[in-house]
């Protein structure tokens, strides 16, 4: 794991565009240590359910709240990754909302429309949208092939967009998608195994289905400051203050898999709450 420091080009750029890259954040051991639990885990398995587009497509997503001492647990940890956190939120403490496993597998991987972590994060009622932040790891190639995340650069600048249901997911209202769309550059994000992705929770994204033979896998990860405390959202895992651990401690501890009493997401408990 990368050493993670900020430039004040790439803040500058975070702020401007509302989103950044990181590439090689992850050394390839710890890629594939990361990938080999998330593809053979029982638990990540079993607490796993389906969205499906407007298609029928489907891709399969696990969600957590608390980070515990597994791998997935400390990587959200790392002293690197929440610091540059803490570099891109400024002032107050990094406390971790929630990660998520996405699993788009080749040909069946479904969309997601186009959308803001906002206009989820708002209905729980987050009042600070630059408290907040998410993070995209890639454990898999992330191509335009198989269905890459698309932002459109600088899009964050509009604020919260009204969101409501279009089948199982919520999407931004298509009449203001279709203006930004008119005014800010489309960008595919693809990323190598092992890259980040910073974005701000306002930024307008997007995937596409994968319809390639090769799967895409990625982790995200929400963090909010402690004083942007919500009053619709019940689990306190985004008002606690992260406990950091070393930036060796995926590979140091010889952790592994997630733990069956970590508190998952339930499917019947989404609404509110934002996936990709």
């Amino acid at each position: 794991m990368k050493d993670l420091k900020l430039s004040t080009e790439q803040k500058a750029a975070y702020n401007k565009d509302g989103y950044i890259v990181v590439k090689g954040f992850l050394s390839k051991e710890e890629v594939e240590l990361l990938y080999s639990i998330a593809t053979g885990d029982d638990v990540l398995k079993n607490k796993a359910f389906d969205f499906n587009d407007q298609t029928g497509k489907r891709t399969k997503l696990t969600l957590w709240f608390t980070p515990g001492d597994d791998a997935y647990g400390l990587l959200t940890r790392s002293e690197a990754l929440v610091q540059a956190v803490q570099d891109l939120l400024g002032e107050g403490e990094v406390c971790h909302f929630h990660s998520k496993l996405m699993q788009k597998e080749p040909q069946v991987g479904g969309a997601w429309e186009w959308h803001q972590d906002y206009g989820y994060w708002y209905k729980n009622g987050f009042l600070f949208p630059d408290a907040l932040i998410s993070v995209m790891l890639a454990l898999t190639e992330a191509s335009v092939q198989n269905g890459c995340l698309q932002v459109l650069k600088g899009s964050h600048k509009t604020g919260r967009i009204e969101h409501s249901f279009a089948g199982e997911q919520q999407g931004a209202d298509m009449d203001f998608v279709n203006e930004a769309l008119g005014r800010f550059e489309r960008v595919p994000v693809e990323l190598a195994p092992g890259d980040l992705l910073f974005f701000h929770p306002n930024t307008l994204h997007m995937s596409e289905a994968n319809t390639s033979d090769k799967p895409r896998w990625s982790m995200i990860s929400a963090y909010n400051l402690s004083y942007n405390k919500p009053f619709r959202e019940k689990n306190l895992s985004c008002i606690t203050p992260v406990q950091t651990v070393p930036n060796d401690a995926i590979i140091s501890t010889g952790a592994k898999g997630l733990s069956a009493d970590r508190d998952f997401l339930q499917k019947e408990d989404e609404i509110t709450l934002k996936v990709k």
